[in-house]
């Protein structure tokens, strides 16, 4: 599906990289291309293998890459409909909220103009610690999305805030920024749906 608007998922390290799986189907299957960045911790929680058998794409997981010809931030940053990063730690979300840029990821972040959403995942200390809350403002200043983080049980045997949203949410979020093809943006879909509604019945005249 040449024409699909292309996502790329960034994935870091956390626990919750274990949804990444999940949400790369979702979004094919919704009509999106995916294309996978791991840093190298997330590379600790699911293995690149998976990730590329899922989206049937390369994924890539290092700045600097001999087999490829191109700069390969600047090429999927300009390919990019939509760069969303599930999971979101808060190294990453520091990263980006102070211009940072070391590896494929961040440097990515920087260099791309695509809409951008951060699915948060962390403990729930360091989610509601002040460093972190200013550098989500931060950001939601810059006009990122964020899809949670939610209250579920955490690595750390806390439930509390900081549990990974669920993929179906994550990607519905990415459905109303970019919507795939053949998919009505979601405010037309909803009012198509509602004068759907208005319409008075039809009798059968016999």
């Amino acid at each position: 599906m040449t024409n699909a608007p292309e996502i790329v998922l960034g994935v870091t390290g956390s626990i919750g990289a274990y949804r990444a799986g999940d949400i790369v189907r979702h979004l094919r299957d919704a009509g999106y291309v995916v294309s996978c960045v791991m840093t190298q911790r997330a590379t600790k929680f699911i293995s690149a293998t998976t990730l590329q058998a899922l989206s049937d794409r390369k994924v890539y997981t290092d700045l600097f890459d001999a087999d490829e010809a191109h700069v390969i931030h600047t090429l999927l940053a300009d390919r990019a409909r939509v760069v969303l990063v599930a999971p979101a730690t808060a190294n990453i979300i520091g990263k980006f909220a102070n211009g940072l840029a070391d590896d494929l990821l961040s440097c990515l972040l920087l260099a791309t103009r695509a809409k951008l959403v951060f699915a948060p995942a962390m403990n729930v200390h360091m989610w509601q610690h002040p460093t972190v809350q200013r550098n989500v403002q931060t950001l939601k200043k810059l006009g990122v999305r964020f899809v949670g983080p939610d209250v579920g049980k955490l690595a750390c045997g806390y439930e509390a805030i900081g549990h990974i949203a669920e993929a179906e949410e994550i990607v519905k979020t990415v459905k109303q920024l970019v919507p795939s093809v053949g998919q009505l943006p979601v405010a037309l879909a909803a009012s198509s749906a509602r004068k759907s509604k208005s319409k008075p019945a039809r009798k059968n005249r016999r």
